[in-house]
């Protein structure tokens, strides 16, 4: 058994999940998510719980124990807490800001780089040095700073770059420290 699988998920006070056939919506304060789940999956939607079965042991059904019952978790946490992601920006000259719902990126090349994030997430600037990261999808939240990100990730000698908050990059010794000996 799945040790995630079995774990039922607890629906908070003022979050409402519905199942019509292998669709779950979950609504909520911040919005409402719905997802298409596996057709094989057993879902229940209970009094103020949610809990998954799967049919069988083959390896395809146990796998997507573990899963589904982490997506409807993670929707039920996006609409009643969101989820959140902080970008930083280092280097000279590099910054960010937000012209309407537009992310205008400054990263060292000879153009700008503009942004226009999907539906449902929303970016904050609070300075020109960070990035915040905002909604209830989960997904789109990561798929969008990995986008942001990938305009100039650190680099390993100055870490100059978009990285996310806490992100330690490895830094390696440039050509004149490993001529000396350094």
């Amino acid at each position: 058994m799945s040790r995630v699988g079995k774990c039922p998920v607890p629906i908070p006070s003022g979050v409402h999940a519905e199942l019509r056939g292998n669709v779950i919506t979950v609504k909520g304060p911040k919005g409402d998510l719905t997802r298409t789940l596996h057709p094989d999956m057993a879902v229940e939607v209970g009094e103020g719980v949610v809990t998954v079965k799967r049919p069988s042991d083959s390896k395809l059904h146990r796998s997507l124990h573990g899963l589904t019952r982490t997506l409807i978790a993670n929707m039920v946490h996006g609409v009643s807490q969101g989820y959140e992601k902080k970008l930083e920006i280092e280097g000279v000259e590099y910054r960010a800001e937000l012209k309407g719902t537009t992310l205008v990126l400054s990263l060292g090349f000879a153009h700008l780089i503009r942004y226009e994030p999907r539906a449902g997430v929303s970016i904050v600037v609070p300075d020109p040095k960070k990035i915040t990261i905002s909604g209830t999808d989960k997904e789109k939240i990561g798929q969008t700073a990995a986008e942001i990100r990938k305009f100039r990730p650190p680099e390993p000698y100055k870490g100059k770059g978009i990285r996310y908050a806490g992100e330690l990059v490895k830094h390696k010794a440039g050509k004149a420290a490993v001529g000396t000996g350094l």
